[in-house]
């Protein structure tokens, strides 16, 4: 007899345990959040939801019918006084989150500006620089050769030379 009454209290046990998880199963929130997306979660929804959107508490039945709609973020908007709510409610974490992330890229695409606009003073001012000395060498009275297409070498005539001058002050003008 002793086998069968530990086979009852072990059957017991399990029944009660498997009774136990499902109770704390059942304690568990449900609302819609102000996207209209079904939240669930084992604490309560953040102060800023509105009692109407909160479809399952523990200890109460579903107050959640079919023909029951979701509050939307336009609709709670429109509300009086959800502004109000909203601003007195502290920020859940996931809007914390948001925020953070929303700062994060803020910052990320401000400091990519600034690293661009550095870059491109820094280009222009080197431009600068190459143009001052090509103007120098110009007025320098420096023979210059180029070299055209073919690969032969040329000398810049007083015409050639006064056309560079004008396009090397065109170019400083810009630069001051």
């Amino acid at each position: 007899m002793k086998p069968i009454l530990l086979k009852q209290v072990t059957a017991g046990a399990a029944i009660l345990a498997a009774l136990s998880f499902t109770t704390a199963a059942s304690a568990q929130y449900v609302w819609f959040n102000e996207n209209g997306i079904k939240q669930y979660s084992d604490i309560p929804p953040p102060a800023s939801v509105p009692t109407s959107r909160i479809v399952k508490q523990p200890g109460q039945a579903s107050s959640f019918s079919p023909k029951t709609v979701p509050v939307s973020a336009e609709t709670a908007a429109a509300a009086p006084g959800a502004a109000v709510a909203k601003d007195k409610a502290p920020m859940t974490i996931a809007e914390k989150n948001a925020d953070f992330q929303k700062r994060k890229m803020e910052r990320a695409e401000k400091e990519k500006k600034a690293a661009d606009e550095a870059k491109l003073a820094a280009d222009k001012a080197k431009n600068c620089d190459q143009a001052r000395a090509y103007n120098r060498t110009l007025q320098s009275g420096v023979r210059l050769a180029r070299t055209d297409k073919n690969g032969e070498r040329y000398y810049l005539n007083d015409a050639q030379r006064a056309q560079e001058m004008q396009d090397a002050k065109r170019i400083l003008d810009e630069c001051k």
